[in-house]
């Protein structure tokens, strides 16, 4: 009887002992922490960055260069031009606005996963859904834009053809040379010859000549008045070309330049519900800087849905410093819907609707909890 009291009791205190928890088992096989501070990247880890997201802008602007004519002056009285080009002008107007978004590493977002043991973790799936980033350069590698707009369309002179058969000419004057003949002086002419160069007005005179022929011709080989006929197109294309040149002499030329520019723009969240300058524009100058005063503010305005707020009824954000001292935390980020509106003035741009990582909460899951197979 004593012997079976014994084993009994041996039982019960096996029985006692195996119900104790043991402090081994309750602490966790995987460290998760913020990288920062004294927090070192040991071997074995795995190092994770929330995402940031970056709005890309793609702006074209049009840049139209006036310039006046040699002639402008006479335009009116020779050829019968009155608005022409009188003054040298450069005008810039905004085309269009085009943005995307960029998601990219948030550098104040760096997380290190360290493992005791055989690790199960929720990182894979959170990275394909987009919610965690690798270090991974290629993200980067399609940033690259060259800023080299190319030259003007115009290389040379603008004014090849002033429009006079010759810019020059002789004048004849009689000069007179003083000879001594026995007791007496005699004065004896002779003639000299000198260059002398057309004024602006006759060369003026010459252009609307040679212009005013031209369409003349052009009209009678149109109406078959002349006994010569082109075998093509080629002598009216020629007659067009002289007539749009010798023309600009008196109405001035004018072209447009289009420019393209790219620029990134980081929201912040204290940025929401107020228009933040994004860059300047002006007519005469074109796209500048944030912060010219000379130019009028391009603004974007960045208004939160707020929907990543219902979230606080499903997985608890992290907001006290007891929850992110907790090592067995995976985090991530889940972003919220924002309108975009870019404006100049009371004018509307581009608008768009946009998801930003930034905007939404940073929640914790369980390292241990597996989210699919």
């Amino acid at each position: 009887m004593k012997e079976r009291l014994i084993a009994f009791l041996y039982s019960v205190i096996i029985l006692m002992t195996g119900c104790i928890p043991s402090k081994t088992a309750s602490k966790s096989d995987m460290v998760i922490l913020p990288l920062g501070g004294e927090v070192k990247v040991t071997d074995g880890s795995i190092v994770y960055a929330l995402p940031l997201t970056v709005l890309e802008f793609d702006i074209v602007a049009e840049r139209t260069i006036e310039i006046p004519g040699p002639y402008s002056e006479f335009a009116e009285e020779m050829i019968g031009l009155a608005d022409v080009i009188a003054d040298e002008n450069e005008y810039w107007s905004l085309r269009s606005v085009t943005l995307r978004t960029v998601e990219e590493l948030d550098p104040s977002q760096y997380y290190v996963i360290e493992g005791t043991t055989l690790m199960q973790t929720n990182l894979l799936a959170l990275r394909k859904s987009g919610l965690v980033l690798d270090i991974n350069p290629e993200r980067y590698a399609s940033s690259v834009v060259s800023h080299n707009q190319g030259e003007s369309d115009f290389q040379g002179p603008l004014f090849p053809d002033l429009g006079a058969q010759e810019y020059t000419s002789m004048k004849t004057d009689t000069a007179y040379k003083v000879v001594k003949a026995d007791t007496a002086f005699i004065r004896i002419p002779y003639l000299v010859q000198k260059k002398k160069s057309l004024t602006l007005e006759e060369e003026a005179g010459e252009a609307a000549r040679r212009l005013l022929e031209l369409r003349e011709g052009k009209h009678m080989i149109l109406t078959g008045e002349t006994n010569i006929f082109p075998q093509d197109g080629s002598a009216i294309d020629e007659i067009n070309r002289l007539d749009r040149e010798y023309s600009a002499l008196f109405a001035g030329k004018s072209w447009t330049e289009t420019k393209h520019y790219r620029i990134w723009f980081t929201p912040q969240l204290s940025m929401a519900g107020d228009k933040t300058t994004l860059f300047t524009f002006s007519e005469t100058g074109g796209l500048t800087d944030a912060g010219t005063n000379s130019s009028d503010p391009v603004s974007i305005e960045l208004i939160p849905s707020g929907k990543t707020r219902d979230l606080n009824l499903i997985v608890r954000p992290v907001v006290s410093e007891k929850e992110i001292a907790v090592a067995d935390k995976l985090f991530y980020r889940v972003p919220d819907v924002v309108d975009i509106r870019v404006s100049a003035g009371n004018k509307t741009i581009c608008t768009a609707r946009k998801l930003i990582y930034q905007f939404g909460n940073t929640v914790a899951l369980p390292s241990n909890f597996v989210i699919g197979k």
